[in-house]
């Protein structure tokens, strides 16, 4: 096979840092190329480079032997580049066919610029089904999951027949079922003879459809392989420079007091009848499937969605949360799904974000205490290893890794009774994974009532005392640590609700 892009001796720096050091990198056609590392390896600004969105840059990039450099991303796509972002690059406001077809649309009359509706919707319902068939592509993408929404992602870069696709996280909000159909199709492209750029923390999903393999570290190339020719255990290894023994260091807890109960909850159209309770040192699980209800029940307790019945008790007392800052200032805390939407204000400091829930604490007659700040953002920056030049430094500069750890950091400075973590590892490597999960057995360890939410099997399994199944808004089964198996979890995830005897 030929090489349809070829990278030689690629450097980027920041500031003097690194980013990208002497990288050379070639695809062929027709071949699926992974590129992986961890959060901080430099894969983000190599598909940025290939993009078109970083035109500056020292070293060659060459497109069928041709020398290139794309001054911007419309100039990558006039070279039959197509990319998908983790970054969502839908107008919310617009329904799914529209985003598709965005800035190609049939139009009825050039002049005038009206679009010819009946063939738009018809190509974007071709380029929908290719992803998912039944795709709901009347309706705006902010009401939306966020699968359907990647998914409405894929089909707009499809639909300008690219020859090279870069697929960054594709499945990193996608269901289990969600993700097979998008494996098959990212086969189905290679037959075509599509070159994909596919990157993912999922190991899994890397072995699944690689022929080819590239793991960075610290901004260099570390290894180059056949997919063939290498383990799970070989990536890790060669992605973090050590072997990682132990992923989920589960300590023997002292189960404490019963923090926060939870008693017949419910919310129209999302969960109904939700019932639990969690302890002081306890990590509870809740699984299921995207649209099951989980993040929509964590919200509501949160304050930031209204429920419709149901009664919250912390520490034995009644409590009614109006508002998140309710929430707050009764002790519960919430690491929220998406990091970058809910959780940070991307153009702020990292300062300034993880000071965010406590400003209140640090203000007197609208002064604020900058000396007991610096000394909060000082103390996690620290005890999360948070790497970035200081604490003035953008988070929308900083990789994915170190955005979660700041998201984290706000929590932890609240010091909270009960925090709910959504999701806490999406997106981020196989190293700050395991940083990620030694911090909450700690903090377990140290007393807090953990709600963990997850779809990673091995993440919930390996952390959790007890396990919530969730189902179509419902509680479909509590498992104990001792009980729970993949199999078991995975029945009740596409089964129905489990009788008292765990049946």
């Amino acid at each position: 096979m030929d090489d349809v892009l070829k990278l030689e001796h690629v450097s980027k720096s920041y500031g003097g840092i690194h980013a990208l050091k002497d990288v050379s990198f070639q695809l062929k056609s027709g071949e699926v190329h992974s590129l992986i590392g961890e959060n901080g390896a430099g894969k983000s600004t190599l598909i940025k480079i290939i993009s078109g969105a970083i035109p500056d840059y020292d070293g060659e990039v060459s497109i069928g032997g041709k020398t290139v450099r794309f001054k911007n991303p419309l100039d990558a796509q006039n070279h039959k580049i197509a990319a998908i972002y983790q970054e969502r690059s839908l107008i919310p406001s617009l329904n799914g066919a529209v985003n598709i077809l965005l800035g190609q649309e049939p139009l009825r009359n050039k002049a005038l610029g009206w679009i010819y509706k009946q063939e738009l919707n018809k190509r974007a319902r071709y380029y929908a089904d290719l992803v998912a068939p039944g795709l709901p592509l009347d309706i705006p993408v902010r009401k939306m999951s966020a699968a359907q929404q990647q998914l409405i992602e894929i089909a707009k870069a499809l639909s300008r027949d690219p020859d090279i696709i870069i697929m960054d996280e594709p499945t990193s909000s996608l269901t289990d079922k969600e993700t097979v159909l998008l494996i098959s199709i990212i086969k189905r492209l290679r037959e075509m003879g599509k070159s994909i750029i596919f990157i993912s923390h999922k190991l899994k999903d890397i072995f699944e459809v690689s022929n080819t393999i590239t793991v960075l570290r610290d901004g260099m190339v570390v290894e180059n392989s056949d997919a063939a020719g290498v383990t799970e255990a070989d990536l890790v290894r060669m992605m973090v420079g050590r072997s990682i023994k132990n992923l989920f260091p589960k300590e023997d807890v002292e189960i404490g007091e019963e923090i926060l109960r939870a008693e017949g909850l419910s919310r129209k159209g999302k969960f109904r009848d939700i019932s639990y309770q969690v302890h002081a040192g306890e990590i509870l699980g809740v699984a299921g499937l995207v649209g099951a209800g989980r993040s929509e029940m964590a919200m509501s307790i949160f304050g930031g969605d209204k429920l419709d019945s149901g009664t919250v008790y912390l520490e034995g007392k009644k409590i009614t949360v109006k508002n998140p800052s309710d929430a707050i200032a009764k002790g519960i805390g919430l690491v929220p799904e998406d990091r970058k939407y809910q959780g940070l204000i991307l153009g702020m400091p990292i300062k300034d974000n993880m000071v965010l829930a406590i400003l209140k604490q640090y203000s007197k007659w609208f002064f604020n205490d900058n000396r007991k700040q610096n000394r909060t953002v000082d103390e996690y920056m620290k005890k999360l290893d948070i790497k970035a030049p200081s604490k003035q430094q953008k988070v929308k500069n900083l990789s994915g890794g170190n955005q979660q750890k700041v998201v984290i950091g706000k929590w932890l400075s609240v010091k909270p009774k009960v925090l709910i973590m959504d999701e806490p590892t999406r997106g981020i490597d196989v190293g700050t994974k395991a940083e990620i999960y030694k911090l909450i057995g700690q903090l377990a360890k140290e007393g807090m009532a953990i709600i963990l939410i997850s779809s990673e099997m091995p993440e919930i399994l390996g952390l959790s005392d007890r396990i919530l199944v969730m189902r179509e808004g419902r509680i479909a089964a509590e498992l104990s640590r001792k009980e729970a198996t993949e199999e078991k979890i995975l029945k009740l995830y596409l089964g129905g609700i489990r009788d008292e005897k765990g049946n």
